[in-house]
């Protein structure tokens, strides 16, 4: 089993296309390139946490994305998502759970996954990890960079301050759930 991370799909929604520069002609080829980007490297054991952003539609729409995505799935809310759908979704068994902020571990390293950045987050000194999105890639995305690098120049310690941006548009996301490994350069 592994623990996989992704923020920002935006399924359905229309104008992320252009917000994002996206590489997709359309929403369906972009909704198609997300599922099977997905399900190209999550089996049905891996637990994927959606870090907000999942999708513009309301709970049928969500229980067809869910039911077409492998694994386990975990949202952390994003201020695009249908609260509503996502409580349905976990009542009916399609999500394991629905929150805004969540701390918990991935083998052992310690996180803090909430859809916004927080600089500085909860044990930030102490060689925690923060992964987010919500910011995509815009102004906010550099100002996050420049906070986080200037607390590490203050204070030069190698492990504080250790965050990444999961949003599915990162080069380094390619619109694929990512793993903490894959997401060490990120940090």
């Amino acid at each position: 089993m592994k623990i996989r991370y992704i923020a920002d799909m935006h399924f359905d929604h229309e104008d992320i296309l252009a917000y994002d520069d996206r590489p997709f002609a359309d929403v369906q080829e972009m909704n198609k390139a997300l599922i099977t980007r997905w399900n190209t490297v999550c089996d049905g054991e891996d637990l994927t946490y959606i870090l907000g952003d999942f999708c513009a539609g309301g709970t049928d729409r969500w229980r067809e994305l869910l039911a077409s995505l492998s694994g386990r799935k975990f949202l952390i809310l994003g201020n695009h998502d249908n609260e509503e759908a996502a409580e349905q979704m976990c009542r009916e068994g399609f999500l394991e759970g629905a929150m805004h902020y969540l701390e918990t571990d991935d083998e052992g390293q310690k996180m803090v996954l909430c859809h916004y950045p927080i600089v500085p987050f909860h044990n930030h000194w102490f060689g925690w990890i923060h992964l987010y999105g919500h910011v995509h890639v815009s102004f906010e995305a550099n100002m996050t960079l420049h906070q986080k690098r200037l607390l590490r120049s203050l204070y030069v310690k190698d492990d504080i301050c250790r965050m990444a941006n999961a949003g599915a548009m990162q080069p380094y996301m390619d619109y694929t759930p990512r793993t903490l490994d894959e997401l060490q350069k990120a940090l």
